[in-house]
This record gives C-alpha cells, sequence and structure tokens, in this order.
C-alpha cells in the first residue's frame, strides 16, 4: 500500500490566527506604504514593524463589547505599541483590512489545492500507464458496448482533473486582488498610489475600481471553480465504486489487514471511501448557490455575505484539501482485476464486437439498413442463448455470436469465414491507444 506524505494541514490556514495574520500582514503592509509615500516617519514606521501583535483572547474579550471584529483586532493590536500605534489602519475602512487579507487567504490556499491536484493527477497518469492495454468493456447506460481499455478510462479522469485543474489557476488569477480604496471606494482618504503599494508588497494586484469592497463574483468563480473539482472527482469515484459491485469486480479500494466492512456480515468489502468522496462532493458543489448569491449586494455594499463566507470559505478549502488527499490515495492503492474484465468482455459471448461488423458490410454491397438487420437479428438470437444458460464461449474459445454470424446464409453472402473472424479482432479496438495517450499526457 502506497502511503501518502502528510502534510500542514488546510485547517491551519483558516483557523483565527490565519485570519488575524492575514489581517496584520494587510495593515503593516499599510504602515509601510504610508512610510514610502512621506506620511510616517522612519522610526515610527520600524517600531509598528517591529512590536506590532495582537492577542487572540484579547480580541475575543474587547469585541464581546464593541460588536465589531475588525475594532477590536485593531484595539489589540494598538496595545502592544505606543504613540505610533495613531497610525495604523490610517485612511483605511475594515474592508480595505478584511478583504484584501481574505485575497491572500484565498491565493495561498489555491497554492495548496492545486498542489493536491498535482498529485492527484500524477496518480492517475501512473495508474493509466500501467493500464494503457488492459482490456475491459466500455459500458454505455450500464450495458455493455465495445472493448476499451482501463488505461483508457483513466486518461478521461485525467483530462478531466486538468481542465479542473485549469479554472482554479484562472480564479487563482481573478481573486488575487486587493482593495484599499476607502468606505466607498473613492479614494477620497489615500491615494491611489497607496492602494497600489500595498498591494505590489503583498504580491496582489489592485482592484480596477471597488466600492467598500472586493465584489464577490472573485469569490464565486473560486468557489465555482472547486464545485467543477469536486464534479470531476466525484466522476472518479462513482466510477469506482460501480467496479467494486460484486457483480462486476474490475477494480476494488485496498482492504487493509484488520479492516471491518460490516457489523453484520463478515465478508463485506464496502467501496467506503468513494461513497465518502461522493458526500463531500455533493458538499462542496453546494456552496455554488451561495457563493453567487453574495454577488447582489445593497448598493455599495451590506454585510450579508459576510455570516455567509465564515462557512463557506473555510468549508470549501478544507473539505477539497481532504477529498483530493483521499482520491489520491485511493488511485494510488487501488486493486485492478484484469482476469475480472476479460471474463466480462466476454460475458455477452462477442455482442461487443456487433459495430465492427456492422461497419463492414456496406463496403459488401449491403445497405446499412440491411446491414443493421442482419447483425442484429444475431444479436438478440445471442441475447436469448445467453438467457437459456448457454455459455459464452465454447471449449474453442469461440463466442456465441461468432457462431451465429458464421451460420448466417446472409451474411455470407458478404462476408467470407476469415473476414468474419477478423471482426472478432480486440486489436482493432486498442490500435489507436498509443496516440491517444499521446494527447492526453504531454
Amino acid at each position: 500500500m502506497v502511503q501518502r506524505y502528510s502534510r500542514e494541514p488546510m485547517s491551519e490556514k483558516w483557523n483565527l490566527e490565519a485570519k488575524y495574520n492575514a489581517w496584520l500582514r494587510v495593515e503593516l503592509a499599510a504602515v509601510r506604504a504610508w512610510n514610502k509615500l512621506g506620511l510616517i516617519g522612519d522610526d515610527d514606521c520600524e517600531k509598528i514593524q517591529k512590536n506590532a501583535q495582537f492577542d487572540i483572547a484579547r480580541i475575543d474579550a474587547i469585541e464581546k463589547e464593541t460588536k465589531h471584529d475588525v475594532i477590536a483586532f485593531l484595539t489589540s493590536v494598538s496595545e502592544s505599541l505606543g504613540e505610533e500605534s495613531r497610525f495604523v489602519h490610517y485612511a483605511m475602512t475594515s474592508s480595505d483590512c478584511i478583504d484584501t487579507a481574505m485575497a491572500l487567504q484565498i491565493k495561498e490556499s489555491l497554492e495548496l489545492i492545486l498542489d493536491d491536484v498535482d498529485g492527484l493527477l500524477r496518480a492517475i497518469e501512473k495508474r493509466a500507464k500501467e493500464h494503457k492495454n488492459t482490456l475491459m468493456v466500455g459500458r454505455s447506460h450500464g450495458i455493455h458496448g465495445e472493448p476499451i481499455t482501463f488505461g483508457l478510462v483513466m486518461a478521461v479522469w485525467f483530462d478531466a482533473i486538468k481542465n479542473a485543474k485549469k479554472l482554479l489557476g484562472q480564479a487563482k488569477e481573478v481573486i488575487s486582488y486587493g482593495k484599499i480604496s476607502g468606505a466607498m471606494g473613492n479614494f477620497a482618504h489615500a491615494p491611489l498610489e497607496f492602494e497600489e503599494e500595498i498591494c505590489k508588497d503583498l504580491g496582489l494586484k489592485p482592484a480596477p475600481v471597488s466600492n467598500q469592497i472586493i465584489q464577490r463574483d472573485r469569490y464565486a468563480q473560486v468557489i465555482s471553480a472547486l464545485a467543477v473539482l469536486a464534479a470531476s472527482c466525484e466522476q472518479i469515484a462513482v466510477a469506482i465504486r460501480h467496479l467494486q459491485r460484486t457483480e462486476v469486480y474490475e477494480a476494488e479500494e485496498y482492504f487493509s489487514e484488520g479492516q471491518k466492512g460490516s457489523s453484520a456480515m463478515p465478508h463485506k468489502r464496502n467501496p467506503i471511501l468513494s461513497e465518502n468522496i461522493t458526500g463531500l462532493c455533493r458538499v462542496l458543489r453546494s456552496f455554488v448557490t451561495p457563493a453567487l448569491e453574495n454577488v447582489a449586494l445593497w448598493h455599495e455594499r451590506d454585510i450579508s455575505h459576510s455570516s455567509v463566507e465564515r462557512f463557506i470559505l473555510p468549508d470549501a478549502f478544507i473539505t477539497s484539501d481532504f477529498m483530493l488527499a483521499r482520491l489520491t490515495g485511493l488511485i494510488e492503492n487501488l486493486l485492478v482485476y484484469p482476469k475480472n474484465m476479460m471474463k466480462n468482455l466476454n460475458a455477452t459471448g462477442g455482442l461487443v464486437f456487433s459495430g465492427r461488423v456492422l461497419l463492414e458490410l456496406p463496403f459488401r454491397g449491403i445497405s446499412r439498413e440491411n446491414a443493421y438487420k442482419i447483425v442484429q437479428r444475431n444479436a438478440m438470437k445471442v441475447w436469448q442463448d445467453l438467457q437459456a444458460g448457454k455459455a459464452a464461449l465454447n471449449e474453442r474459445g469461440e463466442s456465441l455470436f461468432l457462431l451465429a454470424l458464421l451460420d448466417d446464409g446472409d451474411l455470407r453472402q458478404g462476408l467470407s469465414e476469415e473476414d468474419i473472424r477478423k471482426c472478432f479482432d480486440y486489436g482493432y479496438y486498442t490500435k489507436n491507444v498509443d496516440a491517444i495517450f499521446a494527447r492526453v499526457f504531454v
């Protein structure tokens, strides 16, 4: 079993200390900006940079009285300073600090998520190449279609996650904006250069225009990108759940020694990880609606978005981080059963080759309509034989469908025995796998 490297948890990006640290980073950058613009002297700037700090317990105590978290925070910071504290938060409004700090938190959290996604992509790519030529049956509507390979299935997963990564990268670009434009966004109390200096200092860009807040369409794009990622992760989880069904049993989650699947049925080996991932993805997608509803605020700003964001932003990132780690481990440790895949591929007695036979007949002068009738009537006969209990393959490994076609006089007028047997070649369906992989794994 592959062991996953455990890094600093995402939750530490979203606890109270992280929030106040981000606020302090913005406030200190503002002091440096005022110093550069000539408003604050070097001595006062240096004292603030060196000594400014906060105390969470003290903030909580002050907020009980003020009912205002930013004022409580600033009061705590001022208590760590002397007279120079008068320059902290100068010409700023609360959202200047909060929204610019939130941009830092979201940007840095997205960087962790992108690292997680890269790990997932590496895991999928490794397993896809391992099973590039592992034959299995393709299914549509849950019904056997034509031969494919498990590597191709995983290549589809890879491409979907890669597309989600692109959306996350775009979301990171969109969210990496700060605003220090004042109470109504009119820069009445500070020049544009003040905002520009702070954002440059923090590795952000100044919003081209803002009111009292950063517009929440940016936040909605971040949550939407995480939701798209979740949807593609659920696609993988659901596929694994189907493959682990007893009557399919082509792949299975790793089942460790001593693990238990059921309190009542000792034989059970359940797909609990992929089921868990499916549930987490549902939660992540549920955040999209409140994120979109946060965009339409009253006039230059109201506070209805704030309570929503206190829930959905930490939960979205912490859940995404956990979900990606779980899915990556699932893929790395996934048990794959090629023999069962081949067994299932043969289960319909060669019917998976019906499309191949159909395509041969028009070149023999048979209309597509008649060709379809010929192939379908033989296919229906095979279904009936299978339902009657006939073996899908005979002792020579010949399928029911092959034998039915060889015995069809109408078909034999167009195709020789050799022509018909050539239609039952798995290589026909896998001949372009290398080319497909070259397009996906670049």
